[in-house]
């Protein structure tokens, strides 16, 4: 996966920086990028896309993930549905001094570090404790920001309740000739995924031939072409359920021919049957 560098700028008095936001989904650019700074990144609530790597999947009740320095990653507002809140706190690694991490106490968390190279996505207690935590370093002293978020990293650091993103040795080419070319791709699926997808078209926006462009895609998102359209007119389908539309409607509106089909990816990829789903979005 390829991307842009993104320069980021530590917070007036402080030592990192602290983003809380809250927006409509639709306002997110897609923007894969990477920088050298470490992020842990909140979603409070909701359903969305996460983008860390060459990993891509979809969160259904918020998220909580660390990704590592130049690790590329796209903003996890793109994709999701309604409106959208975060949590974002971006330091480097040497943050707090050059050998900080080298003290004997910080053992665990210098271990948290290495592993978010990989991407960690966390869940279960984990991600209900740390929501909690993360929250409360809303409006408070750079101090006291501080104190909390060291304490914070202890937690995720002894924590059995993750996954890992990416294997190990995964790397990356931030051409930003590919950067330009998925963006396309993405554009054109946001645009045509109603429809039956048209692969030579999709190749030929790419400027590649149909091999070669599954080739790419699947090497370049870890993924085919057919699970990546597949999980995004899922994700739309998921939009649509919290609505009074009907389950036929949707699945015709989202890009899909029957509903049996629709319904056995749906359930492949979001566990759950779609009127099982829309049972319970609507109960809350």
């Amino acid at each position: 996966m390829k991307a842009p560098f993104e320069q980021i700028q530590n917070d007036e008095g402080s030592s990192f920086r602290f983003l809380h936001q809250k927006v409509f989904a639709q306002q997110f650019p897609w923007n894969y990028h990477y920088h050298p700074e470490l992020e842990l990144v909140l979603v409070f609530g909701g359903r969305g896309r996460r983008h860390v790597g060459n990993h891509l999947s979809y969160y259904d009740d918020g998220d909580l993930v660390l990704i590592g320095s130049n690790l590329p990653h796209a903003g996890f507002g793109y994709d999701a549905l309604g409106e959208h809140e975060e949590i974002v706190i971006q330091f480097k690694e040497d943050f707090l001094g050059d050998k900080f991490f080298e003290n004997p106490e910080m053992e665990h968390i210098k271990k948290l570090f290495e592993y978010s190279q990989q991407g960690i996505q966390f869940y279960g207690e984990t991600q209900k404790k740390i929501a909690k935590e993360l929250k409360k370093l809303i409006g408070v002293s750079h101090f006291e920001r501080l104190i909390r978020l060291l304490n914070i990293f202890q937690e995720l650091a002894h924590s059995a309740e993750y996954n890992l993103l990416n294997s190990l040795n995964t790397r990356y080419d931030f051409s930003q000739k590919d950067q330009i070319r998925l963006k396309r791709v993405y554009q054109y699926v946001e645009k045509t995924y109603q429809s039956p997808v048209n692969i030579r078209e999709v190749a030929d926006i790419a400027n590649l031939t149909v091999p070669s462009f599954c080739n790419y895609f699947k090497k370049t998102v870890n993924q085919t072409f057919t699970d990546f359209i597949n999980e995004y007119r899922i994700n739309k389908a998921c939009q649509l359920l919290m609505t009074e539309r009907s389950i036929a409607d949707v699945c015709f509106e989202c890009g899909f021919t029957n509903n049996s089909y629709f319904s056995k990816v749906f359930k492949e990829i979001k566990g759950k049957s779609p009127l099982e789903f829309k049972k319970l979005v609507l109960r809350k």
